[in-house]
């Protein structure tokens, strides 16, 4: 039995609409999302590429960032760029080192190696102290002791990334005794954040009695 033409269109429609549209919105939306997730892809790897960038930035702007350092009340043109200190700073650090150390007598110890010991890196504390407290020892036994220690200008400091090597000349006077020596102090350092740190001083090649 044929079905009237009117019947047969509404055996086509599913709640009124033909099955056909909703395959075309299902596509629809299914591109859509594909796009929203493409744009999403896109816009997650943007934000990763602009981090790095920012980050680069900052860890070359912290590397070349200029800190003023002025020790023991010096002036001059004294700056530690990235962990790169200047010429002129470790030239003033190297001088103090040397009178800090290298300058005593039994009243003006203590206090000189105290104001050394702020310098030292903490890893190299308790060594150095230890050193430093048995020259104190020696001054009490001998309060007539005292040494006197000069860069000698014949011969050049020589400065690397993480050690100095000072020519110099110790005097040392004891009961009216006077002795001299003649070798190199080699410092040891590290900059950590800008800062200046000691970390070993050494006494080497040393000859007694220079006249």
């Amino acid at each position: 039995m044929a079905f009237p033409f009117g019947r047969k269109a509404e055996a086509d429609l599913i709640g009124d609409t033909r099955p056909s549209w909703h395959l075309h919105r299902y596509l629809q939306g299914s591109a859509n999302l594909f796009d929203e997730n493409r744009l999403l892809k896109f816009a997650v790897a943007g934000l990763f590429g602009v981090t790095l960038v920012l980050g680069t930035l900052i860890y070359t702007t912290n590397q070349n960032q200029r800190t003023v350092i002025v020790p023991f009340g010096a002036g001059g043109d004294l700056y530690v760029t990235g962990n790169k200190p200047s010429d002129t700073y470790l030239r003033t650090i190297t001088f103090n080192i040397v009178s800090l150390a290298g300058t005593y007598s039994a009243y003006s110890a203590d206090r000189q190696f105290q104001e050394l010991l702020t310098l030292v890196h903490p890893s190299a504390y308790n060594a150095l102290r230890d050193s430093l407290n048995r020259l104190l020892d020696e001054l009490a036994d001998n309060p007539t002791l005292s040494i006197a220690t000069y860069i000698r200008g014949e011969q050049p400091v020589t400065f690397t990334a993480s050690e100095i090597v000072v020519p110099i000349e110790k005097v040392r006077v004891i009961g009216g005794v006077i002795r001299k020596f003649r070798g190199d102090l080699r410092i040891r350092y590290a900059i950590e954040n800008g800062r200046f740190w000691l970390t070993a001083l050494q006494e080497e090649n040393f000859n007694a009695d220079i006249r």
